[in-house]
């Protein structure tokens, strides 16, 4: 939790799934359609998950074919995707809102205007919006460089603890979501 009041702020950045909606994906799915796509380009991968596939992509050539199985999936999920109580609060800041994911950014778009957020967000930066994804700092950054406000100001909210590391690396405050 972050030791800031609201009114400290120059910003705030969500997390997306887990934070403000639940995106429905079919990670099974999304996973052996992974695997499946890895096995005709004649590479084994027997035993891998979704995201040691997503990691080892790039060295096989697999990168593009895997962020459209992934998105493609995500978007469905968006489609289908629950608000969660988080997301009541969106509206209510009086600062700059952005929303940094690793879900693709066309998925990030769809779930909050399914959800009526998209006119409160002025920032999206997705997986595939920049070359590294989180726990890089570099996507957080490019978030709140996006919203014209400065890393030191601005607060960072999500539910892992990879979104945790993200703010410790990118000097930004973090508030967890409560459930």
């Amino acid at each position: 939790m972050s030791s800031r009041s609201d009114t400290e702020y120059g910003a705030v950045v969500y997390d997306l799934d887990g934070t403000l909606v639940r995106l429905a994906v079919n990670w099974n799915a999304a996973a052996t359609e992974a695997v499946e796509a890895f096995a005709a380009a004649g590479v084994d991968v027997a035993d891998a998950d979704l995201w040691s596939l997503f990691e080892a992509a790039p060295d096989h050539g697999m990168a593009e074919e895997l962020e459209s199985i992934l998105s493609t999936h995500e978007r469905r999920g968006a489609e289908r995707s629950i608000r969660l109580p988080h997301a009541d609060r969106v509206p209510e800041w009086r600062v700059p809102v952005g929303v940094c994911s690793l879900n693709a950014e066309s998925a990030c778009r769809l779930a909050l205007d399914r959800h009526s957020l998209s006119g409160h967000v002025d920032a999206i930066v997705g997986r595939d919006s920049v070359a590294t994804h989180k726990p890089d700092p570099e996507p957080l950054l490019t978030t709140i460089d996006r919203l014209g406000a400065d890393p030191a100001t601005a607060l960072f909210v999500g539910d892992t603890e990879r979104d945790a590391r993200t703010a410790e690396r990118a000097g930004v405050a973090f508030e967890w979501v409560e459930e």
